[in-house]
């Protein structure tokens, strides 16, 4: 039998779960895994998860979610711990600059949901169509902090950190055509951000900004 070194007790002394990252394991690995989570407290996230992997879950624990836009899979005990608390106004935004993603956005956004935050999603609203953004200027400004999912240049992180007074997360996305280099020219824009508030995560991470959104929210509520 294979041994897992998974961390049920992570949730309790970071504030955020282990999630089960899908591709390259295998069906019994993800579930004997998830077994030894859900031993915690906290939530269980399945990420990059496909329909196979949310039918097998699904099978053996009936009460689990698939978002699939997200490709994350919420593993519950059962469905009395399907109830999100919200103890709190504070909200998280997130930004996209185009539909193309979208994908990488809803996995920082159910990621900050499933952790019990507020979320308001605004999408496509790049720098090629800036006067779609400007629309939301009060709900962006009023966030605790914003999360940003651009590919092509990835510009939009710098313009939303030049318009609020919030930590914003660049998440560069793998989004555009050859010279992007499929994240990279969006990483290094964002990097390379004269906005002092902009921090940025890697390429298409919507979990870890998620979970870093999460981790402000809180501390912001407090």
């Amino acid at each position: 039998m294979e041994h897992f070194h998974a961390e049920p007790e992570r949730f309790v002394r970071q504030g955020f779960p282990e999630a089960i990252y899908t591709p390259g394991k295998t069906l019994k690995q993800v579930t004997d895994i998830a077994a030894v989570l859900l031993k915690g407290e906290g939530p269980v996230i399945a990420t990059r998860s496909d329909a196979q992997t949310y039918k097998a879950l699904k099978k053996k624990y009936p009460a689990s979610v698939f978002h699939e836009t997200a490709s994350i899979i919420h593993i519950k005990k059962n469905r009395s711990s399907t109830k999100k608390q919200r103890t709190t106004n504070n909200y998280i935004c997130v930004v996209t600059a185009g539909t193309s993603d979208i994908n990488v956005a809803e996995e920082a956004a159910v990621t900050a949901e499933i952790l019990g935050n507020n979320v308001k999603r605004i999408f496509d609203v790049g720098v090629a169509g800036i006067h779609r953004l400007l629309k939301y200027n009060k709900d962006l400004k009023s966030a605790s902090c914003v999360v940003v999912c651009a590919g092509m240049e990835g510009a939009l992180a710098s313009v939303v950190g030049g318009l609020v007074s919030c930590p914003v997360i660049g998440v560069p996305t793998s989004v555009g055509y050859g010279v992007s280099f499929k994240g990279v020219s969006a990483l290094l824009s964002m990097l390379n951000s004269c906005a002092a508030n902009v921090s940025v995560v890697n390429i298409d991470d919507g979990f870890g900004a998620g979970v870093i959104s999460s981790l402000i929210n809180k501390r912001t509520s407090k």
